[in-house]
Protein backbone atom coordinates (compact mmCIF):
# COMPACT_ATOMS: atom_id res chain seq x y z
CA UNK A 1 0.00 0.00 0.00
CA UNK A 2 1.10 3.59 -0.98
CA UNK A 3 2.19 5.93 1.62
CA UNK A 4 -0.92 8.52 2.05
CA UNK A 5 1.38 11.86 2.29
CA UNK A 6 2.67 10.84 -1.21
CA UNK A 7 -0.22 10.12 -2.45
CA UNK A 8 -1.85 13.39 -0.90
CA UNK A 9 1.22 14.94 -2.42
CA UNK A 10 1.07 13.90 -5.83
CA UNK A 11 -3.00 14.92 -5.42
CA UNK A 12 -1.80 18.56 -4.77
CA UNK A 13 1.12 18.44 -7.84
CA UNK A 14 -1.66 17.33 -10.02
CA UNK A 15 -4.07 19.84 -9.16
CA UNK A 16 -1.48 22.69 -9.35
CA UNK A 17 -0.57 21.52 -12.81
CA UNK A 18 -4.53 21.64 -13.71
CA UNK A 19 -4.50 25.53 -12.40
CA UNK A 20 -1.38 26.19 -14.56
CA UNK A 21 -3.40 24.80 -17.92
CA UNK A 22 -6.26 26.56 -16.85
CA UNK A 23 -4.22 29.85 -16.72
CA UNK A 24 -2.70 29.20 -20.05
CA UNK A 25 -5.72 28.27 -22.18
CA UNK A 26 -7.63 31.72 -20.36
CA UNK A 27 -4.55 33.88 -21.32
CA UNK A 28 -4.93 32.20 -24.96
CA UNK A 29 -8.28 32.85 -25.32
CA UNK A 30 -8.00 36.28 -23.62
CA UNK A 31 -5.87 37.25 -26.97
CA UNK A 32 -8.21 36.50 -29.78
CA UNK A 33 -10.40 39.43 -30.73
CA UNK A 34 -13.56 37.30 -32.28
CA UNK A 35 -13.77 35.75 -28.26
CA UNK A 36 -13.30 39.25 -26.70
CA UNK A 37 -16.86 40.47 -29.21
CA UNK A 38 -18.52 36.99 -28.19
CA UNK A 39 -17.87 37.60 -24.71
CA UNK A 40 -19.52 41.37 -24.82
CA UNK A 41 -22.72 40.33 -26.67
CA UNK A 42 -23.04 37.02 -24.10
CA UNK A 43 -22.79 39.46 -21.02
CA UNK A 44 -25.69 41.87 -22.77
CA UNK A 45 -27.64 38.14 -23.55
CA UNK A 46 -26.72 37.78 -19.58
CA UNK A 47 -28.22 41.37 -18.45
CA UNK A 48 -31.33 41.05 -20.56
CA UNK A 49 -32.08 37.29 -19.09
CA UNK A 50 -31.67 38.52 -15.75
CA UNK A 51 -34.13 41.68 -16.19
CA UNK A 52 -36.76 38.50 -17.25
CA UNK A 53 -35.88 36.09 -14.38
CA UNK A 54 -36.54 39.01 -12.58
CA UNK A 55 -39.85 39.81 -13.64
CA UNK A 56 -41.18 36.70 -13.41
CA UNK A 57 -39.89 36.11 -9.91
CA UNK A 58 -41.96 38.92 -8.82
CA UNK A 59 -44.96 37.10 -10.21
CA UNK A 60 -43.93 33.82 -8.33
CA UNK A 61 -42.63 35.38 -5.12
CA UNK A 62 -44.78 32.46 -2.86
CA UNK A 63 -43.99 29.73 -4.82
CA UNK A 64 -40.00 30.95 -4.49
CA UNK A 65 -40.71 31.36 -0.93
CA UNK A 66 -42.24 27.85 -0.47
CA UNK A 67 -39.56 26.67 -2.82
CA UNK A 68 -36.53 27.69 -0.10
CA UNK A 69 -38.55 26.46 3.03
CA UNK A 70 -38.36 22.90 1.14
CA UNK A 71 -35.01 23.54 0.75
CA UNK A 72 -34.09 23.84 3.88
CA UNK A 73 -36.57 20.99 4.79
CA UNK A 74 -34.73 18.71 2.81
CA UNK A 75 -31.43 19.63 3.78
CA UNK A 76 -32.86 19.25 7.66
CA UNK A 77 -33.95 15.67 6.83
CA UNK A 78 -31.34 14.90 5.14
CA UNK A 79 -28.80 15.61 7.77
CA UNK A 80 -31.50 13.62 9.63
CA UNK A 81 -31.18 9.93 7.78
CA UNK A 82 -27.68 10.81 7.64
CA UNK A 83 -27.17 10.56 11.58
CA UNK A 84 -30.24 7.52 12.06
CA UNK A 85 -28.14 5.56 9.55
CA UNK A 86 -24.59 6.18 11.45
CA UNK A 87 -26.63 5.82 14.54
CA UNK A 88 -27.65 2.55 13.08
CA UNK A 89 -24.47 1.22 11.49
CA UNK A 90 -22.30 2.11 14.92
CA UNK A 91 -24.79 -0.25 16.73
CA UNK A 92 -24.21 -3.15 13.94
CA UNK A 93 -27.92 -2.75 12.47
CA UNK A 94 -28.18 -3.16 8.52
CA UNK A 95 -29.63 0.24 7.12
CA UNK A 96 -31.86 -0.22 3.97
CA UNK A 97 -34.78 2.11 2.53
CA UNK A 98 -37.32 2.04 -0.27
CA UNK A 99 -39.06 4.58 -2.19
CA UNK A 100 -42.37 4.06 -3.49
CA UNK A 101 -41.19 1.79 -6.73
CA UNK A 102 -40.04 -0.43 -4.27
CA UNK A 103 -35.90 0.53 -5.05
CA UNK A 104 -33.83 -0.19 -2.29
CA UNK A 105 -31.78 2.44 -0.91
CA UNK A 106 -28.09 1.65 1.27
CA UNK A 107 -26.33 4.23 2.83
CA UNK A 108 -23.02 5.60 1.20
CA UNK A 109 -20.23 7.40 2.91
CA UNK A 110 -17.75 9.38 1.47
CA UNK A 111 -14.62 10.74 2.75
CA UNK A 112 -12.99 14.02 2.61
CA UNK A 113 -10.11 16.03 4.28
CA UNK A 114 -10.74 19.50 5.11
CA UNK A 115 -7.80 21.77 5.71
CA UNK A 116 -7.23 22.45 9.39
CA UNK A 117 -5.93 25.68 9.85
Amino acid sequence: MQDIQAVFNRIQESKKEQRDIRKMYKDALEGVQEYQEIQEKTKSLREKKKRIETTIREQFSSELTKLDDLKIDIESDTQMITDIALSKITKGETVEVTDEHDNEYEPVFNLKFKKVN
